[in-house]
C-alpha cells in the first residue's frame, strides 16, 4: 500500500477505542503513549504529533538511531540493565564495535545487522525503518487486535498471500503447516525484490527500471544491480528506498517467511472485520455519526401509536431527502 493511501491515523485510533470499549477496556490505557511507543518505537513525545499529522518525518539515520535507543531501554536483560552492545551483535556473529555507529547515532547498520537486531529484541522485520505514520499506524493495529484471534477466510488464497508476502505458493502452504523454508538473508531479499518488480508493474505491464527505482530515492540504477543479480544486499537506505517505492511495509524485504505471513493474515483478518462491521449492525455506523442518544431516549416513551407516528415523519423525511428507497420489483410497497 502506497504511504499516501494508508489509513487516516485518527480514524485508526477511534476504531481502537470502540473496539476497546467494545470489549469492557480502558481506551486510555490500551492506548497509553508508552505502550504505543514501545510497539512502534517513536519516542513518547512524538506519538501525539504523529497521531495529528503535524509531526516532520525524521531522517532515516536519525529514526533508525532513535529506535535502536528505544529497544535497549524498553527490553533488558533479566537484570533490568540494558543489553550490551557485544551480546547483541554476538547473536548474529559480529563485533559488538559494529553497532557503535549506530548506537551514537553516527552511522547506519549493515542490512544484515538491522535485520540481526530486531531479530535479537523480536521485533517485527520493519521496526528500525518505518516512518513514524507507519509504525504507529502498527502499533494501533496490535493494541486493537485480539491477542487470541486467528486470521481465517483469506489463509487459503495462496496466490494473495503470496501476492503480499513475496513468498512462494510452495513455501507459503510449508509455512502454514509450520515447516518454513530457510534460506540466505542475501537470497532471501533477491527473491522480494524480484517479486516487487514482477507483481508491481508500471502501466504498460512492464517492470520499473532499476534507475527509476534507485531514481526515487536520489541513487543510480547500478546501485541495485547487484540486488537484482543476487550478488549482494542493499544498503539500508535503499532498502528503505526500494520499499517505499513500492509502497510495501517497511519489512518487506527483511521480514523471515513466518513474519512476513503473519503480518499478511493479519491485513486480510482487518480486511473482513472491517467489511463485516457494516453487515453486522447496520445502524451502528449512523449511531456513531449523528447524536441520536437523546432521541433515542425520548423514543422510549411513545405508545404503540406514537411509534408509528414517528416512522410515517421519518418516511416523509426521507421522501423529501430524496433518501427514501423504492421497493424491489415483486415485493409490496
Amino acid at each position: 500500500m502506497r504511504a499516501t493511501a494508508r489509513p487516516d491515523l485518527t480514524a485508526a485510533r477511534g476504531r481502537v477505542v470502540a473496539l476497546a470499549e467494545q470489549r469492557g477496556q480502558d481506551p486510555e490505557r490500551v492506548l497509553a503513549v508508552e505502550r504505543l511507543s514501545r510497539l512502534s518505537g517513536v519516542e513518547p513525545t512524538r506519538i501525539p504529533r504523529v497521531l495529528a499529522g503535524t509531526a516532520a518525518e525524521l531522517p532515516l539515520y536519525e529514526r533508525v538511531h532513535q529506535r535502536f535507543l528505544r529497544l535497549r531501554a524498553t527490553r533488558r536483560d533479566k537484570h533490568g540493565r540494558e543489553w550490551p552492545l557485544a551480546a547483541i551483535a554476538e547473536d548474529f556473529d559480529a563485533p559488538g564495535a559494529s553497532l557503535g555507529p549506530l548506537n551514537a547515532g553516527t552511522g547506519l547498520p549493515r542490512l544484515g545487522h538491522a535485520a540481526g537486531v530486531q531479530r535479537f529484541f523480536g521485533v517485527y522485520a520493519g521496526f528500525l525503518l518505518a516512518d513514524s505514520k507507519s509504525a504507529v499506524e502498527r502499533a494501533l493495529a496490535t493494541s486493537g487486535s485480539s491477542p487470541t484471534g486467528s486470521a481465517t477466510g483469506g489463509a487459503d488464497d495462496l496466490e494473495h498471500l503470496s501476492y503480499l508476502t513475496g513468498i512462494t505458493p510452495q513455501a507459503i502452504r510449508l509455512t502454514l503447516d509450520g515447516n518454513p523454508p530457510r534460506i540466505p538473508l542475501k537470497e532471501q531479499v533477491r527473491l522480494r525484490f524480484e517479486h516487487l518488480r514482477r507483481t508491481r508493474p508500471r502501466e504498460d505491464g512492464q517492470p520499473h527500471s532499476l534507475s527509476a527505482i534507485a531514481g526515487s530515492f536520489d541513487a543510480s540504477g547500478q546501485s541495485l544491480t547487484r540486488l537484482a543479480q543476487g550478488e549482494g544486499l542493499p544498503n539500508l537506505a535503499a532498502a528503505a528506498g526500494i520499499q517505499r517505492f513500492y509502497g510495501v511495509e517497511a519489512g518487506f524485504l527483511l521480514a523471515d517467511d513466518a513474519e512476513a505471513l503473519a503480518a499478511a493474515l493479519a491485513e486480510i483478518e482487518r480486511e473482513l472485520e472491517s467489511a463485516e462491521r457494516p453487515a453486522e449492525n447496520p445502524m451502528l455506523a449512523v449511531m456513531r455519526a449523528h447524536d441520536v442518544r437523546s432521541i433515542v431516549t425520548r423514543a422510549g416513551k411513545l405508545s404503540p401509536g406514537g411509534w408509528k407516528s414517528l416512522a410515517d415523519h421519518l418516511d416523509d423525511l426521507l421522501a423529501r431527502e430524496g433518501q427514501l428507497g423504492r421497493p424491489a420489483e415483486g415485493e409490496a410497497p
